[in-house]
């Protein structure tokens, strides 16, 4: 398996599967100087966390990280920076009863056609477990762009087909609704009629799929590199590699699709704060960041691994009918414990297009 890291200056490697004894990331490119500890990635990994809600997965994973390398007197050294978090609650004995099994929706038959072999153990490295590496690496980007400013915000944009309104909150209130809601919905409202759908699908052993949107305040003008490093392309790529992901799109994305020139194009102001008056374009032109916010969205297929039978066949091609056994632990809906993640992801692609920017350009002295 050949594809395991991501970024260029700022570089994570992540490694590990779902039931193997820990999982972990190791970061290189972090420069020097920068305050970093255990409770720095603690608290991102909190966010992410399975169990601590009726509307994700039961799983119980406390996710402390620990860091083995690249720390000298509680700042980084230049040195790769090696996270490692244990794992703790991985019981194998419900996958043994459906290891022969073709699952609905999951990675077996890509990964055996490919591979010859697959950990069947809660999907190995296909598993949304490797995700709590990149919110590991993604405590350590934010730390790089504390001095910048830059925020980053995700939350719930909807849930099936319930979505939020803008309308019922202001931008300054986004990060407090979140912090208060029990599935990252900034909308009080359309938060209590998600988590019904949630609890009906729950019930109906089914689930649902959602959209992650994400907001970046206080951008910088200049990020990005044309022409195959541009701003949205490695946030594409950057999210596309998360688990279930379905689609990506930046600013009005496909339903720029729908507009005409005069209505899409922003026009430019005197304003260097504010540098156009609208931002259909969602934060960049030519991929690289114009300095208004930077906003696209996420697509989250339905949880795949669901109550109901389904149809399949086992590895000889033998048609079977597919059930979880007992004792089975999944998320009605993995859009909602993605919402950190996507954030993680953000901070990662902006860490490292910050310090290719210090490539950019001489300054005139």
């Amino acid at each position: 398996m050949a594809s395991n890291a991501f970024g260029k200056l700022f570089r994570i490697t992540t490694w590990g599967e779902s039931h193997g004894k820990a999982i972990g990331v190791v970061i290189d490119g972090c420069p020097a100087g920068i305050p970093l500890s255990n409770h720095d990635v603690n608290v991102a990994l909190v966010k992410r966390a399975p169990g601590q809600t009726p509307y994700t997965s039961p799983r119980s994973e406390p996710d402390r990280a620990e860091i083995y390398s690249g720390i000298f007197e509680r700042k980084t050294t230049g040195a790769p920076i090696s996270i490692i978090i244990f794992n703790k609650d991985s019981d194998t004995r419900p996958y043994e009863q459906i290891k022969s099994l073709l699952r609905p929706g999951h990675a077996n038959y890509t990964y055996t056609k490919k591979y010859g072999t697959f950990d069947y153990r809660g999907g190995g490295r296909a598993s949304a477990r490797e995700t709590a590496c990149r919110v590991a690496a993604g405590a350590v980007a934010k730390k790089i762009l504390e001095k910048s400013g830059i925020q980053v915000l995700a939350y719930i944009r909807s849930i099936g087909d319930i979505d939020i309104d803008y309308s019922r909150f202001k931008d300054n209130e986004i990060d407090e609704n979140i912090l208060n809601s029990s599935i990252f919905c900034p909308d009080s409202v359309s938060e209590n009629h998600m988590i019904k759908a949630i609890e009906a699908a729950k019930t109906a052993g089914d689930s649902l799929g959602g959209i992650v949107e994400f907001l970046v305040f206080n951008m910088p003008s200049g990020l990005g590199d044309p022409i195959y490093e541009k701003l949205e392309a490695n946030l594409a790529k950057a999210m596309m590699s998360l688990p279930a992901t379905k689609g990506f799109e930046i600013g009005e994305g496909f339903h720029a699709a729908r507009m005409k020139g005069s209505q899409h194009n922003d026009a430019f102001t005197n304003d260097h704060h504010q540098p156009t008056i609208s931002n259909h374009a969602g934060g960049t032109l030519g991929g690289i960041s114009t300095g208004m916010p930077l906003i696209g969205r996420v697509a989250f297929k339905p949880t795949s691994s669901i109550q109901k039978e389904q149809d399949t066949v086992d590895y000889q091609g033998k048609r079977q009918i597919f059930k979880l056994p007992l004792g089975s632990r999944h998320d009605p809906c993995v859009a909602i414990r993605a919402v950190p993640v996507i954030s993680a992801m953000c901070l990662i692609v902006l860490a490292d297009a910050v310090l290719l920017n210090r490539c950019a350009m001489i300054e005139a002295g």
